[in-house]
């Protein structure tokens, strides 16, 4: 059986409304937050899970860390069924959620570290060991004697990170782990989540909007909208449904001649540099070469994709996302 096995997995919640004007009462809807949700993942695998505001992302790792009860369907991980084995449950699994800090605000994120070890009954060596591992890691040696409060957001990701991370957990939830952080910290945080990943075969379940997260990390993505999902394989396989444009960047010597295509291709100048932006199919370099270097002397040219961004937009508008 999978290491993580869902199965028809469904939940929802009531939400009361704005009052209208001139009623007493607000209304209570009931919003279907997963609706027959299936999937199942490997043990040591690294999946991202995608989806815009609302799609059931939060609610599905709410679930399999056993925050939550389903209303319906099977789900067991690790052999474990979450909500009703929580106390196994929690001393195998890791959760970090992006926006909520399980560490303490005002004390030394050491002395966080050591009511953790006492709460997963860690062994002085084990904890002392785990502890050096991580701390080298993830750069945080010199930060111990540091209260939470006193560090950067990129700081405090990691350190919350190490805190999930203590009792060598088999599973790591992360949602949103990288949200408001700079490019230099979620480097880091991406190195360590493959190496964490490659040296300890953990499972990593990473819920994100950061699509630079899901390329670096993952390579098999779930999309979940409208509490379904709608797509379960590759990265690579669902972008080049929508990897339909390519931008041409073209710097000249001087100021270039006129280029001009039959059809096609769009083409914009702006001094020395011309860029052109067509479909993949139009995209016959035999024939653009000639063009392009008749107007001048070409002393540099890039093809690029669309931004990973823009296929994801184009994505969800295709889904009425």
């Amino acid at each position: 059986m999978s290491y993580i096995h869902v199965e028809g997995l469904c939940k929802s919640f009531g939400v009361r409304r704005k009052r209208e004007k001139g009623a007493l009462l607000r209304k209570k809807e009931t919003v279907r937050a997963l609706q027959n949700v299936s999937f199942d993942i490997e043990r040591g695998g690294l999946v991202g899970c995608i989806g815009p505001n609302g799609a059931g992302k939060s609610t599905t790792v709410k679930v399999l860390s056993g925050i939550l009860t389903p209303d319906e369907g099977t789900v067991t991980v690790g052999g474990r069924i979450p909500w009703k084995d929580r106390k196994q449950h929690v001393r195998r699994i890791g959760v970090v959620f992006g926006q909520r800090m399980q560490l303490w605000w005002d004390v030394p994120i050491l002395d966080s570290y050591a009511l953790l070890k006492d709460m997963y009954r860690l062994t002085d060596d084990a904890y002392q060991k785990r502890l050096a591992e991580l701390t080298e890691a993830l750069g945080l040696k010199d930060m111990l004697h540091t209260p939470l409060r006193q560090m950067s957001l990129g700081q405090r990701m990691r350190a919350e990170l190490c805190g999930s991370l203590l009792h060598q957990p088999e599973i790591l939830f992360l949602d949103e782990p990288t949200i408001g952080l700079d490019a230099v910290s979620k480097l880091a945080l991406r190195d360590f989540l493959q190496w964490e990943n490659r040296e300890y075969r953990t499972t990593i379940l990473l819920t994100t909007h950061d699509m630079e997260d899901i390329a670096a990390l993952c390579s098999r993505v779930m999309v979940l909208g409208h509490g379904q999902k709608l797509y379960d394989g590759s990265l690579s396989e669902l972008l080049s449904r929508y990897d339909t444009l390519r931008t041409i960047t073209v710097h000249y010597d001087d100021v270039p001649g006129p280029i001009v295509f039959s059809d096609g291709p769009r083409v914009s100048r702006q001094g020395k540099t011309v860029q052109i932006t067509c479909q993949t199919d139009q995209l016959d370099m035999n024939e653009m070469m000639p063009l392009l270097q008749r107007a001048g002397a070409v002393r540099e040219m890039t093809i690029q994709p669309q931004n990973i961004d823009h296929l994801i937009a184009a994505m969800y508008r295709e889904m009425d996302l």
